[in-house]
C-alpha cells in the first residue's frame, strides 16, 4: 500500500506536449512526473525524480486510450493444490 503525500486531479498539472507529461509542484522544489503514455497504460501514480514523495492522479482513463484499446489487468497466479 502507498502512502500519497496529496490526490491531484489530471487538470490541475502542466502539460509539455514536446515530452508528453504531466508535471505538478512538489514540495522540494521539484516536480511530480506521469507521462502521457503511464496513464494509458493504467498507471496513476506520479513521482518526484528527487525525493520519495508520490502523488495520485485522479483522471479518467478512457481519456487517454486510443479507440478500441483496452487495459489489460494482470493474470492472478492460482495456486496449484496437489
Amino acid at each position: 500500500m502507498s502512502i500519497y503525500h496529496d490526490e491531484i486531479e489530471i487538470e490541475d498539472m502542466e502539460y509539455d506536449e514536446e515530452t508528453e507529461t504531466y508535471y505538478y509542484p512538489c514540495p522540494c522544489g521539484d516536480r511530480f512526473q506521469i507521462s502521457k503514455e503511464e496513464l494509458a497504460s493504467g498507471e496513476d501514480v506520479a513521482r518526484c525524480p528527487s525525493c520519495s514523495l508520490i502523488i495520485k492522479v485522479i483522471y479518467d482513463l478512457e481519456d487517454f486510450q486510443e479507440q478500441g484499446e483496452e487495459v489489460v489487468a494482470p493474470a492472478k497466479r492460482e495456486l496449484e493444490i496437489i
